[in-house]
């Protein structure tokens, strides 16, 4: 598809169903994907957004909130990559774009909810985020939304799973449903080893694990005939994906992408579904994969710590009503499990054992 025809396309005047092309067009950006066609893609779509900017924002402006969810999470991967004059002009225009958006619209911005500010995170580096971030803490009537006080208003706004899907190519997302509605465990081993191959082949491409766990726990939800069937479930594949990272910083992305929703969990907006993924996977790697059990307690407690001090009783909050909704729900038909394994190192239980007081 050249220039002039996606130009052509775009008229919402003369075109049906504009939005669900645009997103289509944005779901085949592939994250973590340094060649050619795939940065032109990506030029095209940004450029596309700014010269039709005011169109859209009458038209369809929740065609630019998925934009910009989509600009953010590729703009941390295009600058980790070395400089070279193709890709600095294109980070500039994912720059301006998104500095455009929350500078000028951010009550849009403000509809990604919580997952907004994970992908704002990974850009604080850069001067131009690193200002609206300081603004989103301190400042928040440079936005001029009424209603925004505090980040912790996004905190509390869950992520519609519509986003997720953004980041998740549609050849990638029929696999993964194929895989945990059809596969059953103890067969998905050579269907890992296909996804594998197909789209995680590359060292760059491993931040792509960060995306599908965030797909996986908040978008692919299997109904209760799947869950009670032989299927793989779906802990069993955040497992295998986790040993896919590569680096200790996708590895610890992805921990995030698991753990996200339980920093701020509210059993009345939250699904008990977006964190089931992970106490699964805690508690069925005790005994055989103890170290998987520790290593993912310890990542939540770090959180827990650091994530927010100044919101740490949100975050503890959110946590303790996570394990409270699971045990309420009879995902887990208690917590004895990890407070009384004598595998997991004292000082694990002992945190446990004062979390879950607050019962």
């Amino acid at each position: 598809m050249d220039e002039k025809l996606i130009f052509r396309i775009f008229n919402p005047y003369r075109s049906v169903g504009i939005d669900g092309l645009l997103v289509a067009l944005l779901r085949q950006i592939v994250s973590g994907d340094f060649t050619e066609g795939n940065l032109w893609l990506c030029s095209e779509l940004v450029g596309l957004v700014l010269a039709k900017w005011d169109c859209l924002l009458e038209e369809e402006p929740l065609v630019l909130s998925s934009a910009l969810y989509t600009f953010l999470r590729l703009l941390a991967d295009h600058h980790r990559l070395s400089s070279n004059s193709k890709l600095d002009v294109l980070k500039q225009m994912e720059i301006k774009f998104c500095v455009k958006m929350f500078r000028e619209q951010f009550h849009l911005c403000f509809k990604i909810g919580r997952d907004l500010v994970c992908l704002l995170q990974q850009l604080v580096h850069i001067p131009e985020f690193g200002a609206i971030w300081k603004d989103l803490l301190v400042n928040p009537g440079e936005f001029k939304m009424n209603d925004y006080r505090d980040i912790s208003q996004l905190y509390l706004s869950r992520t519609s799973s519509r986003y997720f899907l953004l980041r998740i190519t549609p050849e990638m997302e029929t696999q993964l449903r194929f895989l945990l509605t059809h596969v059953n465990l103890g067969s998905q081993k050579r269907y890992q080893a296909w996804f594998g191959r197909n789209f995680l082949c590359f060292p760059e491409r491993k931040t792509l694990v960060v995306d599908i766990v965030r797909f996986i726990c908040c978008s692919l939800h299997p109904p209760n005939e799947i869950i009670q069937s032989a299927v793989i479930r779906r802990w069993v594949v955040i497992g295998w994906l986790l040993k896919c990272c590569g680096t200790n910083y996708v590895q610890a992305n992805a921990k995030l992408a698991l753990f996200y929703d339980w920093l701020f969990f509210d059993g009345r907006l939250d699904s008990v579904m977006n964190i089931e993924p992970a106490i699964f996977l805690m508690v069925h790697s005790i005994p055989k994969y103890i170290d998987v059990t520790q290593t993912l307690l310890e990542f939540l407690f770090l959180l827990m710590e650091n994530y927010d001090v100044e919101r740490k009783d949100i975050i503890n909050h959110g946590a303790l009503s996570a394990f409270c909704m699971l045990v309420r729900k009879g995902v887990v038909r208690s917590l004895d499990i990890l407070v009384n394994c004598d595998a997991i190192s004292p000082f694990l239980k002992q945190r446990l054992v004062e979390l879950f007081s607050g019962l």
